[in-house]
């Protein structure tokens, strides 16, 4: 049968293509194939880099810039989104991301830019509350930050973002520092005293694509450490500090942060802006499908094709895939994605969650052209690789 209706929900493919130019590549070859299918775009992102573009392209909004400090403390401009609903769209890896840093610092990034970066926005409201007629009165409308932390180059459990709005941190011996990951471990007294007291006054989610906790052998450091440069004698002592953090955030708050899904994301400032921001913990695959509507969408589509640039374990546990499947109900799902780490058999298992019984089918960018090749060329290899699906669909459909 000749599909009627299919929704296209990428994400972006890291470093070449972004989840609109991904979307858009595909659309174009489905709308060449099946002329009279309906299709859907949904340019989609779990929290991670792409997330602001991604919401105000369905919601609506304004982007602000602003100066803040990288993640190995040079100056850099990130940006963040304020939507026509009036909240704030903010993503860290603008500010703090492993892209905004020259090299790999596992042990001394920092988060003090995203801090700088929500001080801005704080600044922006009171700034244009008064005379900004595009921004429906500010002080009225925006009660809410969404907090997107997915990209990090850090592991400093959000200390830097903390500093940066007020809070003191010191040492055994009284003396004040900004940790860092090396450093976690020599926090002996935290001081919440300072903090802009504007933070109290609206409302913080931290819209997270992970479930780790801050510490341990599936925490922020074991996890996450390597693909930040950590070597294995650095993640102990990162993972040492992590827990150091999570004993000091218990006893000035009073309660325990560390075990909270998704404390561990971003090298632990999931944890951070659970203590220090008050904030709640949400999906951001979760949160942005339903902005799109996107279970209602799938109710009468015939295929949905998602994408990112490398499907392995991780795209199942709270990225933007397992969202995708949890919500399509029993629609059949193709993943087009630059690399695949992952079986066919193990999809198809993963696959298998409520109702859902049909298997992810993969189409691999790099089959049939080097890893070199399709990062130089992305959208040609891209636009390969959905004319080869499609050419399956179409002999699947003359067969059936």
């Amino acid at each position: 049968m000749v599909p009627k209706k299919i929704i296209i929900t990428p994400d972006s493919f890291k470093g070449t293509l972004t989840s609109r130019e991904a979307a858009d590549i595909i659309a174009e070859e489905i709308s060449f194939a099946f002329p009279e299918c309906e299709i859907i775009k949904m340019p989609i992102a779990d929290g991670g880099e792409g997330s602001v573009d991604v919401i105000l392209s369905a919601v609506g909004g304004d982007i602000y810039t602003a100066e803040v400090l990288s993640p190995d403390d040079r100056m850099i401009d990130a940006y963040y989104g304020i939507a026509d609903n009036g909240t704030v769209i903010m993503e860290m890896a603008q500010s703090s991301g492993i892209t905004k840093q020259n090299g790999l610092h596992p042990m001394t990034s920092t988060t003090y830019g995203f801090g700088q970066l929500i001080s801005d926005a704080l600044n922006t409201i009171l700034r244009d509350s008064h005379n900004s007629h595009n921004l429906h009165d500010l002080t009225d409308k925006i009660g809410k930050f969404n907090l997107c932390i997915g990209g990090s180059a850090t592991t400093d459990g959000g200390c830097g973002m903390a500093a940066a709005l007020g809070v003191k941190f010191y040492n055994e011996h009284g003396d004040e520092f900004i940790p860092c990951g090396e450093t976690l471990g020599d926090i002996a007294k935290i001081d919440t005293t300072g903090l802009d007291e504007r933070v109290t006054g609206y409302n913080f989610t931290v819209m997270c694509d992970v479930d780790n906790p801050l510490f341990g052998t599936n925490g922020a450091a074991y996890v996450y450490g390597p693909q930040k440069g950590a070597d294995p004698d650095q993640i102990v002592i990162l993972d040492t500090g992590l827990r150091h953090y999570g004993s000091v955030l218990e006893k000035h708050f009073g309660k325990s942060f560390s075990d909270i899904p998704g404390a561990g994301g971003a090298g632990g400032l999931g944890a951070g802006c659970l203590a220090f921001l008050n904030a709640e913990m949400q999906s951001g695959i979760d949160a942005i499908l339903k902005i799109y509507d996107f279970k209602e969408q799938c109710k009468d589509a015939d295929l949905i094709i998602t994408g990112e640039g490398k499907l392995d374990s991780q795209s199942f546990q709270g990225k933007v895939l397992s969202g995708i499947l949890r919500e399509s109900g029993n629609v059949p799902v193709w993943s087009i994605c630059g690399v695949c780490d992952h079986s066919p058999e193990e999809s198809a298992k993963k696959s298998i969650t409520g109702i859902r019984t049909e298997p992810v089918v993969v189409f691999e960018i790099s089959e049939f052209a080097s890893y070199e090749e399709s990062m130089k060329e992305p959208g040609k290899h891209l636009r390969t690789a959905i004319k080869r699906a499609i050419k399956i669909l179409t002999i699947q459909q003359i067969s059936s």
